[in-house]
């Protein structure tokens, strides 16, 4: 398995760089930190016209005909840029549409999401805030020839700007599957959160809504645990970027800032500290890319490899934004300094599909401790 880009992922990343360092600089995050929408629609416009939305879209629905990891290369750049908006939980829905939709639900909603046109995003979480079987406990009541929800969803990622909400949730039958609502149809309520990362999570309370069983998306088991694999993995690769760009902006202050009549970054302990940061970034990125490999092959290993992926993604994110603040003194805590904004949004990431602590229990099972 060779896990260096190709000559096709390096044009990718190099052109997303290029592209989010000119139009989503700090400036625009620290924007989108205050907006109502927490997101650019001109941004996202211009990215459909670049034609990240469809990334692992098929042509025949709009798309590019990428594979899923063309498109965690894409991802890590965006956590280098820290790209506020839906942009990951609408990839996430498009992957699993591509993975486990019909033909005809892949008809109705994948060239909406390829050109930028609509917006889609999960509703997974619950009271518990749990990611495993377990904490799924909404069940969907027959209704007619379709169904109906009455619930609640909590963490549910940019959910006042998407215009479909995937609600996972119980058939009668016990079986999970995935419910395509519209978020504006009667019945479906949505209200901000507060988080540290000032992004735009959401409550979404579920009243009597009716879904038309033609909009419910189906997966067997193993379908299922692949589509969360493809999930988290868009996460780490998030977190890859967003530790390398903070090992970066930590080096460069300790090169610039002077105690003593030296730079910082002359002192060893300062060393030190970076030394500890490129070493969980590049086992971050290793890591990583083998877990989402095996996801885009679809390899029996993608399972072991995704769970060890997030559980050291999430520590070793922690601990280089960590670094960073410390290499950065008391201001590293103030809003002034552009540090600050990775170590809130690290926690985002960390949390979001399941921390270490989840994980490691993932990987227990799978080693049958």
């Amino acid at each position: 398995m060779d896990l260096s880009l190709s000559e096709e992922q390096t044009l990718i990343r190099d052109s997303a760089r290029d592209f989010l360092e000119k139009e989503c600089p700090e400036e625009h995050v620290r924007a989108m930190e205050e907006d109502e929408r927490g997101y650019s629609p001109d941004l996202w416009r211009q990215m459909a016209g670049l034609g990240w939305q469809g990334l692992m879209i098929s042509e025949d629905h709009g798309g590019s005909g990428f594979s899923y990891l063309d498109l965690c290369v894409l991802v890590e750049e965006f956590g280098r840029a820290l790209v506020p908006g839906p942009f990951i939980p609408n990839a996430v829905c498009a992957a699993w549409l591509t993975v486990t939709g019909t033909d005809a639900q892949q008809a109705k909603y994948l060239p909406g999401i390829a050109d930028g046109s609509a917006i889609h995003t999960y509703a997974v979480t619950e009271e518990s805030g749990r990611w495993d079987r377990e904490g799924l406990t909404l069940t969907a009541r027959a209704d007619g020839d379709g169904y109906a929800l009455d619930g609640t969803k909590l963490f549910v990622p940019d959910a006042n700007v998407a215009d479909y909400l995937h609600v996972v949730a119980n058939l009668p039958d016990g079986e999970l599957a995935d419910f395509i609502v519209p978020r504006e149809q009667a019945g479906v309520e949505v209200t901000l959160l507060k988080t540290i990362a000032s992004d735009r999570q959401a409550e979404v309370a579920l009243t009597g809504v009716r879904v038309e069983a033609a909009d419910v998306v189906r997966a067997d088991g193993e379908a299922s645990r692949r589509m969360r694999n493809m999930a988290v993995n868009l996460e780490n690769a998030y977190l890859v970027g967003l530790a390398q760009k903070d090992f970066e902006i930590a080096v460069n202050y300790a090169k610039e800032r002077v105690q003593f009549g030296r730079p910082i970054g002359s002192f060893q302990a300062i060393q030190h500290k970076a030394a500890d940061m490129v070493t969980d970034v590049d086992g971050m990125r290793f890591i990583t890319y083998k877990a989402a490999w095996a996801t885009s092959e679809d390899d029996p290993s993608q399972h072991m490899d995704t769970a060890m992926a997030k559980a050291w993604c999430s520590e070793a994110s922690r601990r280089v934004v960590a670094h960073g603040q410390q290499i950065h003194g008391g201001i590293g805590f103030t809003k002034d300094y552009i540090i600050q904004l990775y170590f809130r949004r690290q926690k985002r990431a960390e949390l979001f599909w399941g921390d270490a602590d989840f994980h490691r229990e993932q990987v227990a099972e799978l080693l049958e401790i």
